[in-house]
């Protein structure tokens, strides 16, 4: 799909485009190549021909793609073309898998190492946010409830509560599992178990040690649990980061004008009003923000049509949602930090607002914070728990 309806899709690059699931699918035979050498169904030189020739495949993707169709996923007629370029060792290719468990545990590597370059801007975009919670910690500010003037609060705090959202969205990503998928044509594992014998059930744990992978010890053909944590999970991070857009636009309101987008040259003009500087990089995050719900709930639908040993479309369904939610949530994180690094404060017309309000609330809005500054500081204090 083109990036031109996905702007900022680039920052993403790799995570979930055809050439990362390529190359991870790829990964996936060369490491089940080596484990068969373990259980005694290959040769050691079988596994490194299929290594070689996983290494020197031109694949054209479009062609694939047309191809996978006749099969219903890319895996078969991929799988056809490494057993052609590996020639005498063809028989070392995929043996004892099925498209399955290669389609799944590709997908598991592009989510883990989605997950990673979303855990690294999070980290970037906390600390920014734990630095303006601690230069603001006492600034005061009007609170609004209901979209309307309440009592006094502080700018740190605000900070504090986004940051206290990207720290319970860290807690998510950190406690995800990233499971193998083995199990063969209908769960049982029974070609490898009639190949190899008793030494095929250290099959799965060499599979998943080979990727950096957990064994679960039970194929999860139909049990989607892994994918629909792994959406939940990035739903949480873009949940957390929209909520910093939204506040962030809401603020920056040239009449309300507290806060505003660090300048970049180049962002946020508009076509016809040259006078604008879009808060550009907030509205993408929103919009990610209010994308990725969506996704998440098509993982679950999915999941719950997972019938039989092996799905009839619900399976097929998960791949091409889960390849967006990642492209998005990681192109959200990365917006992210560099909003939260570059957010400019305006104390000055926080106070001005707080006159305002006080003079048509007729009370005194600059009174007392309560425990604002206390939350600040165990907002902050979890944060570098979370952090690591």
């Amino acid at each position: 799909m083109s990036g031109l309806l996905r702007p900022g899709a680039h920052r993403a690059a790799g995570v979930s485009d055809d050439a990362a699931v390529l190359a991870a699918l790829l990964r996936v035979e060369v490491a089940w190549a080596r484990v068969l050498v373990a259980a005694g169904a290959a040769t050691d030189a079988e596994a490194a021909q299929v290594a070689e020739a996983a290494a020197g495949l031109e694949v054209d993707p479009a062609a694939l793609a047309v191809a996978a169709e006749a099969a219903g996923n890319p895996v078969v007629p991929l799988v056809a073309l490494l057993r052609a370029a590996s020639r005498d060792a063809a028989d070392a290719v995929h043996r004892g898998l099925t498209s399955q468990d290669v389609l799944d545990t590709a997908l598991v590597l592009l989510a883990r190492d989605a997950v990673v370059r979303l855990r690294f801007d999070l980290a970037s975009a906390g600390d920014a946010l734990a630095g303006l919670a601690r230069a603001h910690r006492d600034d005061v500010a009007v609170a609004r409830t209901l979209t309307q003037w309440a009592v006094p609060t502080t700018f740190g705090l605000r900070a504090a509560q986004w940051l206290a959202g990207v720290t319970d969205a860290v807690a998510r990503l950190d406690g995800l599992a990233f499971p193998v998928q083995y199990g063969g044509a209908a769960g049982t594992r029974a070609l490898l178990a009639e190949l190899a014998g008793p030494s095929a059930t250290a099959a799965a744990p060499a599979f998943a040690a080979a990727l950096g992978l957990a064994d679960t010890g039970l194929p999860w053909h139909t049990r989607r649990g892994a994918v629909t944590a792994i959406g939940d999970a990035l739903t949480a991070a873009t949940d957390a980061l929209g909520v910093v857009a939204a506040d962030v636009l809401l603020l920056g309101r040239p009449e309300i004008a507290e806060v505003r987008e660090g300048a970049v040259a180049g962002r946020g003009g508009s076509s016809t009003m040259p006078h604008k500087q879009n808060p550009v990089l907030s509205v993408l995050v929103r919009a990610a923000a209010l994308q990725a719900p969506g996704l998440a709930a098509q993982l679950h639908v999915a999941a719950a049509g997972a019938v039989d040993e092996r799905p009839d479309g619900a399976w097929h369904a998960e791949w091409p949602v889960l390849a967006r939610l990642l492209e998005l949530a990681v192109t959200a994180g990365s917006q992210a930090a560099e909003l939260a690094a570059g957010l400019q404060v305006d104390t000055a017309a926080m106070a001005a607002r707080l006159d305002a309000a006080s003079a048509a609330a007729a009370l005194d809005v600059r009174g007392h914070v309560g425990e604002a500054g206390r939350f600040v500081d165990l907002a902050i204090a979890r944060w570098e728990d979370a952090r690591g």
